[in-house]
């Protein structure tokens, strides 16, 4: 049936794949930290305290000195020849990789981006730019290993939210968290395999860091903590190692509550005072190097580390746009395509 003259343009269907990340800081000045902190600091997903009480502590208190250490940590580690933080560096950098496998094998038919959490490209922003390309189906994947609902879950309110302003919704599946994903494990071993064999003399234990959250979040039903356990024994097993060569630690503490322990600082730390003098760190729970791996742990850990007497403390990178990363991403990918293309 012929459309009416003035019918609006109807582009031809596609599929959608949209990655999400964190989010990242325009810049490391002021304004731009402040904005960014203010939006990752008021998700009740981040921190769940009553606004009442926290907004004015956060507007007036923290957001008043934090952008500025925030800021000179960043500019640390930032990409000044692209203007841009390394999370985003290397996330371009996946989505263009999985955007080429994804062509190879389903032609045009597929529409690759990624998007953030938090400050830009926003989610909403990428879901109307594919819906407007013609995307009627959408998949939404969260570039975090492990299910956490600071992570995963708050990735996917946003994703729902910028669904609800469409007037014609696509179709969408959510990509469940892949911890145990045989290729992820794969590419994990891989990473720290290649480091390894880098080193004149073996590290005394490898320390999986994973980002941490508050203890009560597990009490509640947050199964983030049993996925990161179970990613570092999956990791083990397919290196071969004895368990006791592998230890799982959480980073990245803020405000009074306890959090899950045992701490990384602290526990690197102790290690040292143990006389395991030389040490390897990995990150399994960030799918790309940024501001909590390359300052973090690569600066804060590794210091806490050295000034207790450790000797050698090797930072093993996150898998960013390895090719074995990309292959992981890409079945874990293809699995949840199934039945919406050939």
């Amino acid at each position: 049936m012929d459309k009416p003259a003035d019918h609006p343009k109807v582009p031809r269907p596609k599929i959608g794949v949209l990655l999400a990340n964190l989010g990242t800081p325009d810049g490391y000045d002021y304004w731009s930290m402040r904005r960014y902190l203010s939006e990752f600091l008021s998700d009740k997903r981040v921190i769940d305290y009553p606004s009442w009480k926290w907004q004015p502590l956060l507007q007036t208190v923290i957001l008043a000195k934090r952008p500025f250490t925030s800021g000179a940590n960043y500019k640390l580690i930032w990409n000044h020849e692209q203007g841009e933080s390394p999370l985003m560096t290397i996330t371009k950098a996946q989505t263009a990789a999985i955007a080429a496998e994804v062509s190879a094998r389903y032609g045009d038919k597929v529409m690759v981006d990624f998007c953030m959490r938090y400050g830009n490209p926003s989610t909403e922003s990428k879901v109307r730019e594919m819906v407007a390309a013609g995307c009627d189906k959408i998949v939404f994947f969260p570039l975090y290993p492990q299910y956490a609902g600071a992570t995963s879950a708050t990735a996917n309110d946003q994703f729902f939210r910028a669904l609800m302003k469409e007037t014609r919704q696509p179709a969408a599946r959510v990509v469940p968290e892949y911890f145990e994903h045989p290729a992820y494990i794969d590419a994990l071993a891989q990473s720290v395999q290649t480091a390894y064999d880098k080193l004149e003399r073996k590290p005394d234990v490898l320390v999986a860091s994973y980002h941490g959250m508050p203890q009560r979040y597990l009490t509640q039903g947050d199964p983030y903590h049993c996925q990161c356990q179970k990613t570092s024994r999956l990791l083990c097993e397919r290196l071969g190692w004895g368990k006791e060569m592998i230890d799982t630690t959480f980073q990245s503490v803020f405000g009074p509550e306890e959090w899950l322990k045992p701490y990384t600082v602290e526990h690197v730390a102790e290690l040292a005072k143990q006389g395991k003098k030389h040490i390897a760190v990995i990150a399994p729970a960030f799918s790309a190097d940024c501001i909590e791996t390359l300052e973090e742990i690569n600066g804060e850990i590794r210091e806490a580390f050295e000034h207790a007497g450790g000797e050698s403390f090797t930072y093993i990178p996150c898998l960013n746009d390895q090719p074995a990363h990309i292959s992981a991403l890409v079945s874990v990918l293809e699995e949840n395509l199934a039945g919406w293309i050939r």
